[in-house]
This record gives C-alpha cells, structure tokens and sequence, in this order.
C-alpha cells in the first residue's frame, strides 16, 4: 500500500530520506554491480526512493531488505531493457568507471572493467543471483525471496553464472603499482612506434576493446591478436599531438586518463602477470564524466613526435 505523499509531514519526510540516506551507499553498490552503468545505477535509486517514499511503514519489516529487493528488481527490468537498445549502440559496450572512492570502502576486486564487462554475458536473473551471492553474500532462502524464485532454482542460476564468469575472470592480479608500471610502458611503447616492443608485452590471442559510442577513430569490433593490436594503439598513439596520461585508481584497478587535444579515453590493461591478455579503452564522453577534474596522479606528458 502507498502513501499519499502529499499528506505526508515534513517531519515524516525527512525520516524517510534519512533512512533511505542510512542505506544508499550499499545500494549503489549493489545496482553498479548488477549494471555496470553508474548513470543507470543513479536511475534506479531515484525510482527505488520514489517507492521507499510511498511504502506504507506497516509494510515493511526490514527496511534494508525492503530496499535491496526494490532495487535489485529494477535493475533487472534495466538490464533487460538495456539488452533490447544494445542492437542501435554502435561499437562495443563497456561497463562505466569510477573513481575509487565513488562506492563503499569493501571489497571491490569484483567491480574491474574485467569483471564487469565478464558479466554482461550473464542473463539478468543469473547476475542478480551471484552479486547477491557472492558480493553481499546473502544465503539462497533470502535471495529466492528477493528475486521471487525458488532457493533451488537460485542455486542453479549461480552455478551456471560461476560456470560461465569462471572461464574469463582474470586468474592474476598485479598490484597498483604493477599495473600502473605496465600501463606506462604500454602507452610508451606504442608512442615510440616500437612494435617489437610492443608486440612482447602481448598475449599472441590479446583482445582490445574500444567503447566510443561512434567517436571517430574507435574501433568498432573488437581488435585480435597480438600483431593487430599492436598496431592499432601505435596508430592512435604516435599521431603527432601531445598526450597526457594521468593514473587513475578507478574502482578495482589502476587505468590511465589519456588526453589528446580536446578528447579523453580511459585505458586498462588484464594480466596474466607477464604479458597483456586484454585491452579495454573507454571513450564515450557520457562515460567519463565521473572523471572531470578528479585529481590522479601527476600526469606522464608524451611529447609530439
């Protein structure tokens, strides 16, 4: 049942929004993990407070739990809405990053680029399970009531997401320094035009993904293997302008914020703790906004070439 928010106290009002307030944090963890998408995220939280504001009390046991189930529904009707537009978006599709103090203070090695973007190949329904699973490590019984589900179809949903996350999930993680090293090496490698180099610190089957949203000069499929890849980043890094690269401890990694001119691209690299397995470069400015005047580290200047 619903409340008539016009009737509603301010006194009242303002004890909804501090107890919506006592949970956000937690909630936007939890729709970031399930989209990948910061701006969809904020989208849900609006609605899940619009709902939270017109609950009536009387119905709500637990209001944290009241508001996890809230949320993690709209994500799904999200991600599924999501799916159906992924047809007109042109290029790939990355996950959104974020600065590193943007979420709570926990764990967050499942909230790399690596991982998020691992998990868009996950039905809806088997991602909510294993974030609920494994990142808020809720029992099945609490998460088939979330998801109106039964606990034994829930733990079938997890052993397939496992399963399918298991197969790509990176089995290394180098330390912040240690990607933040490989990065500059990278950038500096390819600015140099140095092929050889650059060639040794891939993979043989390396993949690159580009998110640019149309940007000019994006790739609009993935670009494979060792060779090609290589030659991609040193057409797009020895182009004459100067290049500015900025480490950014993003939210489960290290990236570097590259500029060129008047346009921005956030670059990460996965490991496997000698060479490159994957490249992932997000250039969608809508993507990037978290970025705007955040303090990195001292900015590594490229000169022209």
């Amino acid at each position: 049942m619903e409340q008539d928010r016009d009737h509603v106290p301010d006194a009242t009002r303002s004890l909804i929004l501090d107890e919506f307030v006592e949970h956000r944090r937690m909630l936007a963890g939890l729709a970031y993990r399930l989209l990948g998408s910061w701006h969809d995220a904020e989208d849900v939280l609006q609605e899940a407070y619009l709902r939270w504001a017109r609950v009536d009390r009387a119905q709500v046991l637990e209001p944290r739990r009241y508001l996890t189930t809230v949320v993690t529904r709209l994500a799904i009707d999200s991600l599924r809405a999501r799916q159906a537009r992924r047809e007109n978006y042109v290029g790939d599709w990355l996950p959104e990053p974020l600065p590193l103090d943007s979420l709570d203070s926990g764990d967050t090695s499942d909230l790399s680029l690596a991982m998020l973007h691992l998990m868009e190949q996950l039905t809806p329904p088997q991602r909510a399970v294993y974030v609920l699973r494994t990142a808020f490590v809720l029992p099945y019984d609490e998460v088939a009531a979330i998801l109106d589900r039964s606990a034994d179809d829930c733990r079938q949903l997890h052993r397939r997401a496992a399963a399918a996350l298991e197969k790509g999930r990176p089995k290394f993680t180098p330390s912040r320094a240690e990607q933040e090293r490989l990065l500059r090496d990278f950038v500096a490698a390819a600015r140099e035009g140095d092929l050889a180099r650059l060639e040794s610190m891939l993979r043989a089957e390396v993949t690159a993904w580009t998110d640019g949203a149309g940007q000019p000069k994006t790739a609009r499929k993935p670009v494979l293997g060792q060779e090609k890849v290589a030659r991609f980043f040193t057409r797009i890094y020895t182009r004459g302008d100067q290049l500015a690269a900025v480490p950014i401890h993003s939210v489960g990694e290290v990236a570097l914020l590259l500029r060129v001119r008047e346009t921005s691209h956030l670059l990460t690299l996965q490991s496997d703790g000698s060479l490159v397995t994957a490249v992932r470069v997000v250039a969608n400015p809508e993507k990037l906004s978290a970025f705007e005047g955040h303090d990195g580290g001292s900015a590594v200047v490229f000169e022209d070439y």
